[in-house]
């Protein structure tokens, strides 16, 4: 009898890179929670597979746990980096933060300062906890390679190779979602709050600290929240789900996404709700096309980038031609907040 024929015989040492497709058993339990039968099986592994799992790194559950307190170590240096450049800037940065309440409340025609019933409040909010939620966002890229380094010694060879796209995609989509958050959904959602009970004698007095936590609450929410298509992607990477699961699951996830709008948005109104909603929305099929486009490229398909590259660009040059006509013939002007153009 050979070897491949011995049970037991080729076993990896550790558990983390068992499985089919580096998969551990817990994503094969997984797999039949999300599905059931509804999800078919990860196919067996080929021989390129079989070739790459020769390159898998072997380690042990306490080279696992040095591996992480290496990793959270090295995360927090990158923070604590990213804090000490962003102190250098905390009269600007508090600025850009608290621009959206100023805007909100002079348009609503009350007083643009906001207050501090403590000593030490200003101190906290301007110089620690605003640099600290600065560093996240700068660190983000350097953060989510230290995420990638720790889980890759489960992964093939091949697999390893998407370490780039994943850190710059991941980090590219969380940055989009902080910016997404300033600009559209806080603001609007800061103008609703502070204008109800107006005209019925409430004047809103909004102290430092519940400003920036609503801030950070939304800002991070949201830029949490657009790291769904990343999600998406790892999980097809790991074969816990396909593209087909997903398209036919479809309606639970938009149940769900609606759901988890409802939690994190800051007012209870279907408009605000909605401009979380549809952006997850969209995310979810974005996640769903990158899980298709790699299902396709282990099956070896190829996407037709070239027609829709072209279609992209007609369609780019037809919005920007209705813009550059709506700005010189028709009186609108672009403004920096949504809807962008106004009249």
């Amino acid at each position: 009898m050979s070897s491949e024929e011995q049970p037991g015989a080729g076993a990896p040492p550790s558990s983390f890179a068992s499985g089919t497709g580096a998969i551990p058993q817990a994503l094969e339990k997984v797999r039949g929670v999300l599905g059931g039968n509804t999800v078919p099986p990860a196919p067996p592994p080929t021989d390129e597979e079989s070739a790459d799992d020769d390159g898998m790194l072997r380690m042990s559950f306490m080279e696992h746990l040095e591996e992480l307190r290496s990793r959270i170590f090295k995360a927090l240096i990158g923070i604590a980096v990213a804090a000490i450049l962003s102190l250098t800037f905390c009269n600007q940065l508090w600025n850009f933060v608290r621009q959206p309440a100023r805007n909100a409340l002079l348009s609503l025609g009350y007083a643009e300062d906001l207050v501090v019933t403590q000593p030490m409040e200003g101190f906290n909010i301007i110089w620690f906890k605003l640099p600290l939620l600065c560093a996240i966002f700068l660190s983000s890229p350097w953060l989510l390679y230290q995420l990638w380094a720790f889980i890759s010694p489960g992964l093939y060879r091949r697999e390893r190779r998407w370490a780039i796209p994943f850190v710059v995609g991941s980090a590219g989509l969380f940055i989009l979602g902080g910016i997404f958050a300033y600009f559209v959904v806080f603001r609007f959602g800061l103008t609703f709050l502070l204008s109800i009970g107006k005209g019925q004698g409430v004047i809103p007095m909004v102290t430092i600290s519940e400003y920036f936590s609503l801030f950070v609450n939304v800002v991070l929410g949201v830029g949490i929240v657009f790291e769904l298509p990343i999600l998406i992607f790892f999980l097809t990477l790991l074969r816990v789900v396909s593209p087909v699961f997903l398209v036919r699951h479809s309606r639970y996830a938009i149940l769900a996404i609606v759901v988890l709008a409802a939690i994190i948005t800051p007012t209870p109104d279907v408009f605000n709700l909605m401009m979380f909603a549809a952006p997850m929305c969209l995310l979810f099929y974005v996640g769903v096309f990158a899980s298709y486009l790699l299902v396709l490229k282990r099956e070896g398909g190829k996407f037709p980038w070239r027609i829709v590259i072209t279609i992209g660009i007609i369609t780019l040059l037809i919005l920007g031609a209705v813009t550059y006509l709506s700005v010189t013939r028709y009186g609108y002007k672009l403004v920096p907040n949504w809807p962008f153009l106004i009249r």
